[in-house]
């Protein structure tokens, strides 16, 4: 299928610095299996210098401070949003309502060949900031897995420039990610059942995001919203179980939320409806057996709120707003809250 190019430019990309007249003429005219999507002065200099950071926002309504705060840290200059599905609604939502920058480029992935197209790859070195929509992860795995595109998100971020996902963006921002690569997306329940089983597809050697410790971040969405506390400690016993690990950690987003964490490893909650992050601390191993269900007990969950402060990478967190414990017999969950 013939790739229909939308170009919403404010301004004409004439001019477009650093990039040959032929790359331009093929980026707006040639036929290719993503769409390409623009708004503002891509021209224009960036006011202020990066700092790298990550957006780990929940899903649901955005909270403009959190969004605000990742504008800051690419300077203010020209964010690239990537996505598998959908159109340039992210992009209109960066420029018109957070504000604050010269120029927002979408790219809409519909195959794996973008991914190691020259092209792409150069608006992506270009970026000041790389935020990652919603959608469906599997596409983003199946697309962007072990290609040019996947060194250059993890280059992005060793460069010091932020890097953002909401929902399915931020299901591939852990060190291993639930790539819900069977065609749905399993609840807590069924997660509960088999941890081990085939539909609990976890995903690993894709992004390496510092400030977030190598090797150690689960990370799930809609959190609160969808129960998911069930299949996060799902997720976590199955890797525990594969690589021998007894160091990897959850982290949990509430829709409408945002964890900003800044370069120093400081991890910060914004939240447009009360939400929470939760930090999932394993204390010791699961019984995780294919086949059989789920068995746990004395697992940590900590709450973070918009006054508790997130410090990596050690996963201290400043002022909780809760403390529980986490138990799994037989599959079945309960939650017991801190004294």
């Amino acid at each position: 299928m013939g790739l229909h190019f939308f170009l919403a430019f404010t301004l004409t990309l004439a001019g477009w610095a650093g990039v040959s007249p032929a790359v331009r003429a093929e980026v707006a005219s040639a036929a290719k299996p993503y769409d390409y999507y623009a708004i503002g002065d891509l021209d224009a200099p960036r006011p202020g210098r990066t700092e790298g950071g990550l957006l780990l926002f929940g899903g649901g309504e955005w909270d403009y401070e959190a969004f605000r705060w990742f504008v800051r840290q690419a300077g203010n200059g020209h964010l690239v949003v990537l996505r598998a599905s959908g159109a340039a609604e992210a992009q209109e939502e960066f420029y018109r309502q957070v504000g604050g920058l010269a120029s927002v480029q979408t790219l809409v992935f519909h195959a794996r060949e973008p991914a190691s197209d020259p092209k792409v790859l150069e608006i992506l070195r270009r970026a000041d900031g790389i935020f990652i929509a919603g959608g469906d992860q599997s596409n983003y795995v199946r697309y962007w897995k072990g290609t040019p595109l996947h060194e250059a998100l993890n280059r992005h971020v060793r460069d010091g420039k932020p890097l953002g996902g909401t929902s399915a963006g931020l299901a591939i921002m852990g060190a291993y990610g639930y790539g819900a690569m069977d065609g749905g997306s399993i609840t807590s329940d069924e997660a509960l059942r088999d941890p081990m089983g085939p539909a609990v597809t976890m995903v690993g050697d894709f992004l390496a995001l510092p400030p977030l410790p190598p090797g150690r971040v689960i990370t799930d969405t809609h959190f609160s919203e969808r129960q998911r506390l069930g299949r996060l400690l799902a997720f976590l016993a199955q890797m525990m179980a594969k690589t021998g690990r007894d160091d990897l950690r959850g982290l949990g987003i509430d829709e409408d939320t945002a964890l900003c964490i800044d370069a120093q490893g400081e991890g910060r909650l914004y939240s447009s409806s009360d939400g929470w992050a939760w930090l999932v601390v394993p204390t010791r191993a699961p019984h995780a057996v294919a086949g059989e269900p789920l068995g746990l007990a004395g697992w940590r969950l900590v709450a973070i709120g918009p006054d508790s402060r997130l410090r990596l990478p050690g996963f201290e967190v400043d002022a909780p707003v809760q403390e529980a414990t986490a138990e799994v017999i037989g599959g079945r969950l309960k939650v017991v809250p801190s004294d």
